[in-house]
C-alpha cells in the first residue's frame, strides 16, 4: 500500500465500501483483486483509511467487461499485466470501449428489472427515451427489446453532458464515416486476394477484421486526441485574452476615475 499524497497531489476520495458501491461488487470482490494484482494498492490516509481514486472504479469497469466477455479470471489476469502500469483512468475507459466493441450482436427481450440490472443503475423514463433515440432499446408490449453490444455504451453516453440532439448527430457521423471507411477497405481487400487461392482468402479474411479495426480505433483515437488539443487551446486562448481584455478595463477604471 502506498502512503497519502502529497500536497497539490490529486485526491483519492472513496473508501473501499464506495468503491464497490459505486462499482456494483463487494468489498470482498474488491480486496480480492488487489490480492490478485488486479487493482493496485490504495493510497492511505490518517487513521490507516485507504482511499481509492477514479483509476481503480476504472479498472473494476474493465474486469466487469472482460468478464462479460466471458473470460476467466486467468485470462483477465493476463490481460491486465500487459498493459502498462501508469495507464490513466481516460486510457483504461478506451481498453473497455474496445472490449465491448467485440460484443456479439444480440438482441433480447427483457423486463425492466431486467433491463436495469444489465446497465447497473435506475433508469428513468427520461434515460429510456434516451435510449431508445440511440437505438439501444425498444419497447415490446410490457418489456423491452435491447441490444446488449449497444446497452453499455448507451448508458454511458447518459451521463455525457452533451443534448439528445448532439449525440444522434454524433451518431449519424460515425455510421455514415465507419460504413465509408469499411466499403472502401473492403474493395481495396478484394483487389488484393482477387488472384490468390480460396485458402489465402480465408486466412486474410480471419486476420483481416481485428486488425483492420485496431487500425481504426488508433487511428480516430490520435486524431481525436489532436483536434480536441487544438479546441481546447483554442479555447484556453480566448479565454487569456478576454482576461487580458478585462484587466485592462479594470486598470483603466481608477485612472478615469481620477481624472474626474
Amino acid at each position: 500500500m502506498t502512503t497519502a499524497p502529497s500536497p497539490g497531489a490529486e485526491e483519492q476520495t472513496l473508501t473501499v465500501d464506495e468503491l464497490a458501491a459505486r462499482a456494483g461488487v463487494t468489498v470482498r470482490t474488491v480486496r480480492f483483486y488487489g490480492t490478485r494484482g488486479l487493482l493496485p494498492p490504495p493510497v492511505i490516509g490518517p487513521r490507516r483509511v485507504g482511499h481509492y481514486g477514479r483509476e481503480h472504479l476504472a479498472r473494476l469497469a474493465l474486469i466487469e467487461e472482460l468478464q462479460h466477455q466471458g473470460m476467466t479470471l486467468a485470462a483477465i489476469e493476463r490481460y491486465v499485466q500487459q498493459l502498462p502500469a501508469d495507464l490513466s483512468d481516460h486510457d483504461l475507459a478506451i481498453h473497455r470501449a474496445v472490449v465491448a466493441s467485440w460484443a456479439p450482436d444480440v438482441v433480447e427481450r427483457v423486463t425492466r428489472e431486467e433491463l436495469r440490472r444489465r446497465a447497473g443503475r435506475e433508469l428513468s423514463d427520461d434515460d429510456l427515451e434516451r435510449l431508445a433515440a440511440m437505438d439501444v432499446v425498444r419497447r415490446d408490449g410490457d418489456g423491452y427489446r435491447v441490444d446488449l453490444g449497444l446497452l453499455r455504451l448507451g448508458v454511458g453516453l447518459l451521463d455525457v453532458p452533451l443534448s439528445q440532439e448532439a449525440i444522434l448527430a454524433s451518431r449519424k457521423v460515425l455510421i455514415e464515416h465507419s460504413r465509408a471507411a469499411a466499403h472502401e477497405l473492403s474493395q481495396l481487400f478484394r483487389g488484393e486476394v482477387a488472384e490468390r487461392a480460396a485458402r489465402d482468402v480465408k486466412s486474410l479474411s480471419a486476420h483481416m477484421e481485428p486488425l483492420v479495426v485496431q487500425a481504426l480505433l488508433t487511428t480516430f483515437q490520435r486524431s481525436l486526441k489532436e483536434e480536441l488539443r487544438e479546441w481546447t487551446s483554442e479555447v484556453g486562448g480566448e479565454a487569456s485574452d478576454v482576461g487580458r481584455e478585462t484587466s485592462g478595463v479594470g486598470r483603466e477604471v481608477p485612472e478615469v476615475g481620477g481624472e474626474s
